[in-house]
């Protein structure tokens, strides 16, 4: 594994990542590429690098695992932004690096994003024709996600405290922070909180895979542009590449599941598959090893279709 630092074009930072390489790996061949895009609040060490990152490696691709601006090892002030428009804009510079790679062939780029660098990703296949196959595993709408359960419903009223605190700061207030989720699991339950989304969240986060790039925050006086954004929009007319949605049957209150069939049914893409991971959860298929085996047997398959030499040559004919 190589850490490298991506030059953010226009900003004043670099975007840290990871570079996971194949068994075998020969600079002198041209390999497919995969971009993995870790959850809101989580980093490159963890489900997306460590999971499946590591799994698709293995399995013969080249991947390369991003921090957020602001987050993780990625430059950026203040820390802890969490800006959908930015993760969409760190990603295309994400593949501008990749297609520069001698190793790698530019025609055979795909992205996986887990929760919300699921929604993240699918808008970055939206308006980038370079990504040739994306995969979402769990994927979540983090503009629905905050104009409903981030925001207690009332969207309105959390951008007027969203205003409020960016007054305040420019008066020399400190910082606020939203932190996502309780001390521990049994803080939580001792606070009445029933989800098993926030719950199972604690314990993977907390317990399962704690790691310093891990914030599960987001600075409150710069949170507002998310309300307003939809990772879904225009995807009917746009979202065309081949696509496939992964999310568990066990619903929570994150909405994987609803976002996943909405994307499913909305998406322009001819080539689109749904797989119902039956019996397991939104983070049950951040590590769990039986729903993520399961996860993978179609995943690895999926992308080594879609970004085969074959799949380029039809590509090509297609647009002649």
């Amino acid at each position: 594994m190589e850490t490298v630092k991506i030059r953010n074009p226009g900003m004043y930072w670099d975007i840290a990542a990871n570079i996971l390489l194949p068994p075998d790996f020969d600079a002198g061949k041209r390999y497919s590429a995969v971009v993995s895009n870790h959850p809101i609040g989580s980093c490159k060490e963890q489900t997306s690098g460590n999971i499946y990152g590591a799994a698709l490696a293995k399995a013969g691709f080249v991947v390369v695992v991003p921090d957020a601006s602001f987050q993780g090892g990625s430059g950026g002030e203040p820390r802890w932004i969490e800006d959908p428009e930015q993760r969409v804009k760190d990603y295309r510079d994400v593949i501008d690096y990749v297609q520069s790679l001698p190793y790698v062939d530019p025609e055979r780029i795909g992205v996986l994003g887990i929760c919300g660098g699921g929604g993240y990703s699918i808008k970055a296949t939206i308006i980038d024709k370079r990504i040739k196959a994306l995969v979402s595993i769990t994927g979540v709408n983090f503009g629905r996600l905050m104009r409903e359960g981030f925001s207690s419903f009332d969207p309105v009223r959390a951008l007027k405290g969203m205003a409020a605190q960016r007054t305040a700061e420019n008066a020399g207030a400190d910082e606020l922070a939203n932190i996502f989720l309780p001390a521990s699991v049994d803080q939580g339950k001792a606070a009445g909180i029933t989800d098993i989304d926030v719950l199972e969240a604690t314990d993977y986060y907390r317990n399962r895979c704690p790691a310093v790039g891990s914030g599960t925050r987001m600075l409150v006086s710069h949170a507002a542009s998310a309300i307003a954004w939809d990772a879904f929009a225009f995807a009917e007319t746009l979202l065309t590449q081949p696509m496939m949605v992964v999310f568990g049957d066990k619903p929570g209150g994150f909405g994987a599941y609803r976002d996943g069939m909405e994307i499913y049914g909305r998406a322009a893409s001819k080539d689109k598959e749904l797989v119902v991971v039956e019996g397991w959860s939104h983070y049950d298929l951040y590590d769990k090893p039986e729903p993520v085996r399961l996860a993978l047997e179609k995943l690895v398959p999926f992308f080594k279709t879609h970004l085969s030499d074959a799949a380029v040559e039809s590509r090509s004919q297609a647009a002649e």
